[in-house]
């Protein structure tokens, strides 16, 4: 039974590891012909060798049938989106709420999961298990379990070179191969999380202050746009060849051009957004085990709210103000599965007026979060047509897929202009608006889609994200901000990096941790309270 699963698996769960073997040309000819055979009896003796030491009589039959169903669903991932079965996709996976869950239960994978998880499970227990003796069962199982190690040994030592080369070049195929992708990489998610610490966050800038605004300036409200899934090459101020921000380009704000985000997912670009380390001193388990940018703000004397139309803060505001609009209240804005994000800016005047001095407020998009780009914008922003109307990528053309994710663009632009003209409407605040994306997406490039591959091989169209600022008069006058030195310096390379310490030079917190070359504003500062 052991042998036959594993088989099941090596001829059944891999398309998408064999598909970016394929790419690499080394199954090109008699060698290539070989190498595929070498590493298809590889698989099944690792997976039988796993089995054969993890699985007995009692318990074989629930735990292959659990397998044979999620390898089922992950495979069906991997091969319809490329998708890596990493860490980091398994923590996605782990914190993906049913909202988000809800918009991936296609029919094709319901019909995946049946006909290749669901009916094999169920011819599995069809088998009759016969009981033998304590010592024939013994003798049995060692058999098995140095067969299925010769065969992994010598199937690799057979094609050693191109084997070891592969591997060696293409680290991250591992995560393709099922279901041992995340037989391995749901242990380390596990595990890590036992181990993080359950106390205080590390504290970080613990001699943060406010410095005094100059005369006649009003309290500072900065207002922060985590944008969701937007990628730079769509951006229409990045010169796409679509006008997708149309509302922005009337509006006197900074793009910035080149912009790198820390991760190809929200689970690790938004705490390292917030995060003093950032993506250029990346550890994660430092990251989340610290406090955010806007603990530090907090400490300094600048009430923090986050607002959130997603699956959350990720650590980056625990213990701070939290609002959530992830379950729809009762609003035009929202239906029985989600909001559109100006949701948000609902109130949010009356929240702000309620905490006298400066106010940083994140909002978190809900945004181009994919598959179902076309429940993101309403009608009237149906402009790219035809759009894809489904769920489902694979019932839609390319064409249909990004007239789809161009018209969620939209709107965005349509929030972001709406979050200007409430902060120029504020005449108790000195304003400023910084919005930028968590991460990317793919839309068919390579046959790639959505987003989430792992950081080192990240196609540019998960890393690459677009990034605005606006000021009001009264906040570049307060920081000493020339607007226009800004834009001339806006298409040189920056990154998710840059938030921290530009937020921390905006707002005025003084501090050692602050790096005045990572904030985009420092080199166009006059003296605090100088007329730029």
């Amino acid at each position: 039974m052991l042998l036959l699963v594993a088989i099941y698996f090596a001829l059944t769960a891999n398309g998408a590891f064999w598909a970016e073997v394929r790419q690499t040309g080394i199954l090109n000819g008699t060698r290539g012909i070989k190498l595929y055979i070498s590493i298809t009896l590889a698989l099944i003796g690792l997976h039988g060798l796993v089995f054969g030491l993890l699985l007995n009589r009692w318990i074989v039959k629930p735990a292959l049938s659990l397998l044979l169903v999620v390898t089922a669903a992950t495979a069906y991932f991997s091969s319809k989106y490329a998708v890596y079965m990493d860490p980091s996709m398994i923590r996605n996976a782990l914190r993906t709420d049913v909202a988000e869950a809800r918009e991936l239960m296609t029919a094709d994978l319901w019909l995946t999961v049946l006909m290749m998880g669901a009916l094999p499970a169920v011819a599995l227990w069809l088998i009759q298990i016969q009981r033998v003796s304590l010592k024939a069962a013994l003798v049995r199982r060692m058999v098995f379990v140095v067969a299925m190690l010769a065969i992994s040994a010598i199937s690799v030592m057979l094609t050693l070179t191109d084997v070891s080369s592969l591997m060696r070049n293409n680290k991250s195929l591992r995560y393709l191969i099922g279901p041992g992708n995340y037989l391995v990489s749901v242990p380390k998610v596990l595990t890590e999380q036992a181990k993080q610490p359950r106390g205080p966050k590390t504290i970080v800038a613990k001699d943060a202050t406010l410095v005094d605004h100059p005369q006649g300036a009003k309290p500072h409200l900065l207002v922060i746009v985590v944008g969701e899934t937007v990628r730079a090459q769509n951006w229409g101020l990045n010169g796409y060849e679509r006008q997708t921000t149309p509302q922005l380009v009337k509006r006197d704000v900074i793009n910035f051009s080149d912009v790198t985000a820390c991760g190809s997912n929200t689970e690790v670009s938004v705490p390292c957004m917030f995060s003093l380390s950032g993506r250029r001193d990346y550890d994660r388990d430092r990251i989340v085990g610290s406090e955010s940018l806007l603990h530090v703000l907090e400490r300094a004397g600048i009430k923090t709210l986050w607002r959130d139309n997603q699956t959350g803060c990720k650590g980056v505001c625990d213990g701070l103000a939290f609002e959530s609009y992830r379950t729809p209240p009762v609003d035009p804005l929202c239906d029985n599965q989600a909001c559109r994000d100006a949701v948000m800016l609902k109130g949010l005047h009356d929240t702000i007026d309620d905490n006298p001095g400066d106010v940083v407020v994140v909002l978190h998009q809900l945004g181009n979060h994919g598959p179902a780009y076309f429940k993101r914008y309403p009608e009237e922003l149906r402009r790219f047509r035809p759009d894809c109307r489904s769920s489902d990528l694979g019932q839609c053309s390319r064409e249909e897929i990004v007239n789809a994710y161009d018209n969620a663009i939209l709107e965005t632009d349509d929030f972001l202009a709406k979050t200007i003209s409430m902060l120029e409407q504020d005449t108790s605040h000195d304003t400023a608006m910084i919005y930028v994306s968590d991460h990317g997406e793919s839309l068919g490039e390579s046959n790639v889609y959505l987003h989430g591959y792992p950081y080192a091989i990240a196609p540019q169209a998960q890393i690459k994200v677009p990034m605005v600022a606006w000021l009001s008069e009264g906040m570049k006058t307060s920081a000493g901000v020339d607007t226009g030195c800004v834009s001339k310096r806006s298409n040189q390379p920056i990154s998710h990096d840059n938030l921290f310490h530009s937020v921390l030079g905006l707002m005025q917190v003084s501090t050692s941790a602050y790096e005045p070359s990572l904030d985009l504003f420092s080199r166009c500062q006059a003296p605090s309270g100088a007329q730029p």
